[in-house]
């Protein structure tokens, strides 16, 4: 019975986001001409969407990993980023097919929409390191004062951190090392992309009406950084959590230990595809948004990185608050889930729809690589409570 009735939560989450994408967005928001009925549809998915479908998927995504990374081998960020990463890398790769398709027509509308697909692409790796730095900041506060600590201060909603002496499980230390490994070289993958947008990029049109530098990630800049993506996300594939500490989780009777391993595949899919649809139906939604608020193109870029990344951050959450070991997972899952987005630019690149202006490209990643900077110096703290 509990089969089935987990099986019918998740097919509500992929039918209430096809409702949202195909209904909410198709037929109410981009047909309507009335502002209000626009603000409703508009209030109206993002509450669907973050309220039950994010949330609810999130949890799955949670659970799923926890089992698969110990049949499998594989390590539990790198899952979880299957889970949440591709919204953000197909969002990018949407917005750049777009700009392809326009660009003989209305070259200027393309160079939007592949500011567009840049920003959300590499914006949606602020969101989720900034958010992952709080979270490792709290736990270390909470060993700091051995006490648990409120998640976000005042709301009691977020859930509490406890010190590590409470938790069922530990990270160990070869997780917390693997995971600033990937944080490593998702800094060093940052920087390679912008030193050689600056270099290679520098875009020269007379179509161009924008004010302002211009950069591109050129094509085969785009080759290069894919083959680098893929390499890593390899590399830090497998899981690395010494056997021993598995052995003495206090094992609660756990939904998916007793299911097949192809059903919570199909599980953590479907999870992954309500994620992916419900991400498009709220970029679209902040488009219209912006388009009658006049907002700017790079602003609403990063606005759909967040969307992108709700998912992972929930993920990342909730990884946090329950004392079972796996905020290393959840540290890992961010940087590959960041590894993966930067694969979706490397796409874009290839097929040439990835633009940035010169100061969107400074400030993005400036604020990218100080804030992998900060969840490192966290991380580091964490470790030397081990």
């Amino acid at each position: 019975m509990q089969n089935k009735n987990q099986l019918l939560k998740i097919f509500s989450f992929l039918l209430l986001a096809l409702v949202v994408r195909f209904f909410v967005v198709d037929r109410i928001l981009l047909e309507t001409d009335s502002l209000w009925m626009q603000a409703v549809a508009i209030g109206v998915i993002f509450a669907i969407g973050i309220g039950y479908i994010f949330r609810g998927t999130a949890k799955v995504i949670e659970e799923t990993t926890d089992v698969l990374k110990d049949r499998t081998g594989l390590a539990g960020g790198f899952l979880q980023a299957l889970g949440t990463a591709f919204p953000d890398m197909i969002i990018g790769v949407m917005a750049a097919i777009v700009s392809l398709q326009v660009r003989d027509s209305d070259y200027a509308r393309a160079i939007n929409l592949a500011i567009i697909a840049a920003a959300s692409t590499f914006g949606s790796n602020i969101y989720n390191i900034i958010h992952a730095a709080w979270c490792v900041s709290r736990q270390n506060l909470a060993n700091k004062i051995d006490k648990s600590v409120m998640m976000f201060p005042g709301f009691k909603s977020g859930g509490n951190v406890r010190p590590l002496r409470e938790h069922t499980t530990k990270p160990s230390a070869v997780e917390i090392d693997n995971a600033i490994s990937i944080l490593t070289a998702l800094t060093l993958l940052t920087a390679f992309v912008a030193v050689t947008m600056v270099l290679f990029g520098q875009v020269k049109d007379a179509r161009l009406e924008t004010s302002g530098e211009l950069y591109q990630l050129i094509k085969p800049v785009g080759v290069v950084l894919f083959v680098l993506c893929a390499y890593i996300l390899y590399y830090f594939r497998k899981n690395e959590r010494p056997e021993s500490l598995d052995k003495n989780v206090i094992k609660a009777k756990r939904y998916y230990s007793d299911l097949s391993t192809s059903r919570i595949w199909l599980d953590l899919l479907l999870s992954g595809a309500a994620i992916l649809l419900t991400a498009e139906g709220m970029v679209r939604a902040i488009e219209i948004f912006s388009d009658l608020t006049n907002t700017p193109f790079v602003i609403t870029g990063i606005l759909a990185g967040l969307i992108g990344c709700f998912g992972e951050m929930m993920v990342v959450h909730n990884f946090s608050i329950n004392p079972n070991g796996r905020i290393s997972d959840a540290i890992s899952g961010v940087a590959m889930d960041n590894i993966v987005t930067t694969l979706g630019a490397s796409i874009v690149a290839i097929m040439g729809g990835i633009f940035l202006g010169g100061n969107a490209l400074i400030l993005i990643f400036i604020i990218i690589l100080a804030s992998n900077t900060v969840l490192v110096e966290q991380i580091t703290k964490l470790r030397n409570k081990l």
